[in-house]
């Protein structure tokens, strides 16, 4: 295959031999061939020269811009300068239209926040939700967009159904149910008062949540009173540092020091032997290549973390560079990650419940 270059050459050779020639006849001849008697030009070089004109006439004006004009401009043609306009004013069209649906999301979901209405066929709890039975309640919390994390409905509703199924399952708690037999699993805000009948929460994703100050008050009220909060699911030390600075409204660094949990610790041992945390991955990232670390050396290893009270008694339990709600959520999706995920995930998830609701 021949060069662009290399063609053009051949190309050249030959056209600027027969234009050589041309010039070397007309001095030749003395302006014979090329001029009539006259020192006009001659039959054919009139006959060229009125093509060229015909040409030249057929062409449009140059644009303001100096470039060469374009004689389609009024049929619309992809390459005519109309063309580019409407083009460009389509493309801003499309970024304006872009923008005013965000801004309608975002006005929906804060609707939403404020209504109790969260999609899923979901709401907030109400008193009347409330049986004296167990029931596994979910925070719903709003996203920040410093944050790091994928918002409160991860996992949901499949993590909370499973955990509760299992849960009266392996152990004598008495978990509320509906007329089906569905367990009754809750949603409620920090700012509702049903936070109060709930004795054991549950965040996912932490470290996206953005605490105003009502709700950073509302949180460390529950806490004080006996409520145990469990965060699961964020990675990575971006993710870790913020949640900790939304924390830190609520249970101030001076007052509440977090502190690692060891495998001695009596949670470990409630009802299951467990000997360390366990990181799982969410499955499509554990199918993706077989790893476990989310966020990779940023995330290698997973730690449990806790916060207690002035009287010992344990208030936070943060499961950080691992996501044990995945493993409850999706135990019927693949028989290759619940062998690898499901055990480990429910016998610490039930230790810690268990936990929280005797200590």
């Amino acid at each position: 295959m021949r060069r662009a270059d290399e063609v053009d050459d051949r190309v050249c050779r030959g056209e600027c031999r027969r234009e050589r020639r041309g010039v070397e006849r007309v001095a030749d001849n003395g302006g014979g061939a090329g001029r009539g008697s006259t020192g006009g030009l001659g039959t054919d070089q009139r006959t060229d020269t009125m093509a060229a004109r015909k040409q030249r006439f057929g062409q449009a004006p140059p644009d303001v811009a100096g470039r060469p004009g374009n004689k389609n401009v009024s049929r619309n043609k992809a390459d005519s300068t109309l063309g580019r306009m409407k083009r460009r004013a389509a493309r801003l069209a499309a970024v304006v239209a872009g923008a005013a649906i965000l801004f309608c999301a975002a006005v929906t979901v804060e609707a939403q926040f404020r209504r109790g209405g969260f999609g899923f066929g979901a709401r907030t709890a109400t008193a009347k939700d409330f049986d004296g039975s167990f029931h596994f309640c979910r925070i719903v919390f709003r996203n920040s967009i410093q944050g790091d994390g994928g918002g409160w409905s991860v996992d949901y509703p499949r993590a909370d159904i499973n955990f509760s199924i299992r849960l009266s399952e392996l152990t004598k708690t008495q978990v509320s149910h509906d007329a089906t037999g569905e367990p009754n699993h809750l949603l409620v805000r920090l700012t509702d008062k049903e936070l109060f009948d709930c004795p054991f929460v549950m965040m996912t994703e932490p470290g996206g949540a953005g605490f105003d100050d009502q709700e950073a008050a509302a949180l460390r009220l529950y806490l004080e009173k006996g409520g145990f909060l469990w965060a699961d699911d964020f990675w990575g030390e971006y993710a870790w540092s913020w949640w900790v600075g939304q924390l830190r409204k609520a249970l101030p660094a001076t007052e509440f020091p977090i502190v690692e949990l060891m495998p001695d610790h009596p949670l470990f041992h409630t009802q299951f032997e467990v000997k360390n945390v366990k990181q799982i991955p969410s499955i499509n990232f554990f199918f993706g290549g077989g790893r476990t670390s989310e966020r990779g050396a940023d995330s290698a290893v997973p730690h449990a973390r806790a916060i207690s009270d002035k009287k010992g008694r344990m208030i936070v339990l943060m499961t950080h560079n691992t996501d044990y709600g995945d493993s409850w959520e999706r135990e019927g999706d693949d028989a290759t990650y619940f062998v690898n995920f499901g055990p480990d995930g429910y016998a610490f998830g039930i230790d810690a419940v268990l936990y929280a609701l005797t200590h």
